[in-house]
């Protein structure tokens, strides 16, 4: 009987331990910042495309941009085959003239930029935590969207 204890008891330790060591790896390999996730294209290859982008500006410091990174994921993933997905580092030189044309002013902004129609849409921050909120908002581009792409057709003809 006690032998059967003293298994079971190890084993429930062994479990335990293995447990806490799995969550210190996971910890130790989860990202810590914005950059560290890599999601989508450069805004330089998301000109060229015909698709309207969904830009992220953030900055690596911000823990609301952190927060709201997993969301810009499942975002991705949801609309990797309608928009294109960018993330620009605002405190990197290289992005200065586009964050000052665009006008950032707190961490994260999200805008839908579209080159096609030179247009710019300002996805308001109390979107940010409600996906479902998030996704009418990009639904809802996509409809208008279709509307101006018939009506250039049509101007075409």
């Amino acid at each position: 009987m006690k032998k059967k204890l003293l298994i079971t008891l190890g084993i429930i330790i062994a479990m335990a331990v293995s447990s806490v060591v799995g969550f210190a790896v996971a910890a130790m390999n989860a990202p810590k910042h914005p950059s560290d996730y890599k999601i989508g294209i450069t805004y330089d290859k998301a000109l060229e495309s015909d698709k309207p982008m969904l830009a992220l500006f953030y900055v690596d410091w911000c823990g609301y941009c952190m927060k709201f990174m997993p969301k810009f994921k499942a975002l991705s993933s949801i609309y990797k085959n309608k928009y294109n997905f960018v993330m620009i580092d605002v405190e990197n030189e290289n992005n200065k003239a586009l964050v000052e044309d665009v006008g950032i002013s707190g961490f994260p902004t999200v805008y839908i930029l579209d080159p096609k129609y030179d247009n710019r849409v300002l996805m308001a921050n109390n979107y940010y935590q409600n996906l479902k909120k998030f996704r009418v908002e990009l639904d809802r581009y996509l409809r208008i969207r279709k509307l101006l792409d018939k009506a250039s057709s049509m101007e075409e003809k």
